[in-house]
């Protein structure tokens, strides 16, 4: 398969490394280690498909013409648009022309993301209570002097569309009963630190997400009938570790299990991989989810900016 990199920044050039062989050129308006200036300029006969690093306000037009020219599109998170109607659109684009349209969530390829989503499928933690997650950084300087990065609902977007992401990869569809819980613009024009919360699902759902974080973290706690289950870090910022607490009844300290990784980052290698399965296996492309979340990230960015304080 033949690969375009569309948006040759920090994803861009992690993107081109991981296709390897199959990269044939880059697009990028400003970059000049890119062949192409516009994705127009690109002879549509010399590609397959597109890897699309791009900022959120012009991936629908973007896609629309790659869909339409018979092109695969993996575009990275979150699928942005104005309106529900704009992503459907694209659904539709993609499946009249047999092509994949696939949103990036390198994440789910996480091991001990994959060993949660097991862990929850195999029913051996009975009913679900809570679960809670946390993403941090430290980029709140590099976001903030960015063009277009600092801007809009800021740390929402960007981080918050991975946990809500993750929570529907881990328990189905978690609703859109979401709401913003505290609403932070510390160092930042747009909000830094965001916490969101849902009682209504199961388990019962809290997000807190911040670019404020200066080593950077990931956590989750599940709690769940017969004991919990325990993440700390992703691979990238390793080691990485795995827990799952049986519960002692009626009460004591639980037996444990730890899995611990110490390992380069796997999530890019293997989801390029899906996405060229999907490309060749024919997969019909499926935006259902992506609506769903774009609907839940413009109300709660919405909600966000307009209770964001300083």
């Amino acid at each position: 398969m033949r690969v375009v990199v569309a948006g040759l920044g920090v994803q861009g050039h992690k993107r081109r490394r991981v296709a390897g062989t199959d990269f044939v050129a880059a697009v990028d308006p400003v970059n000049p280690q890119a062949e192409y200036r516009a994705i127009e300029d690109v002879p549509l006969l010399s590609y397959d498909a597109v890897l699309a690093c791009i900022p959120d306000e012009p991936k629908v037009e973007l896609l629309g013409y790659l869909l339409g020219n018979g092109k695969h599109v993996l575009v990275e998170k979150p699928l942005w648009a104005p309106d529900e109607k704009s992503i459907a659109e694209l659904e539709d684009i993609a499946r009249a022309k047999g092509v994949v349209c696939y949103v990036a969530y390198n994440h789910r390829f996480e091991p001990h993301f994959v060993r949660m989503r097991e862990a929850v499928g195999s029913g051996k933690l009975g009913a679900l209570y809570h679960c809670r997650m946390f993403y941090g950084n430290g980029t709140a300087r590099l976001v903030r002097e960015s063009q277009w990065r600092d801007q809009g609902a800021g740390v929402l977007p960007d981080l918050g569309s991975h946990l809500l992401d993750t929570a529907q990869f881990w328990f189905g569809d978690i609703g859109e009963s979401i709401r913003v819980v505290s609403s932070r613009c510390f160092e930042n024009r747009a909000p830094d630190h965001v916490v969101l919360a849902c009682g209504s699902t199961i388990p019962q759902l809290e997000f807190e997400m911040t670019l404020l974080n200066w080593r950077n973290h990931f956590t989750c706690d599940l709690l769940a009938e017969n004991g919990s289950v325990h993440i700390r870090s992703l691979c990238k910022w390793g080691p990485t570790s795995f827990t799952f607490r049986r519960r002692v009844l009626p009460s004591g300290s639980p037996p444990e299990d730890t899995v611990t990784l110490t390992q380069d980052d796997p999530t890019w290698e293997l989801e390029y991989a899906h996405f060229k399965s999907l490309c060749a296996g024919g997969h019909c492309t499926d935006l259902s989810c992506d609506i769903r979340l774009n609907r839940v990230l413009r109300q709660l960015g919405e909600a966000a900016v307009a209770t964001a304080r300083p």
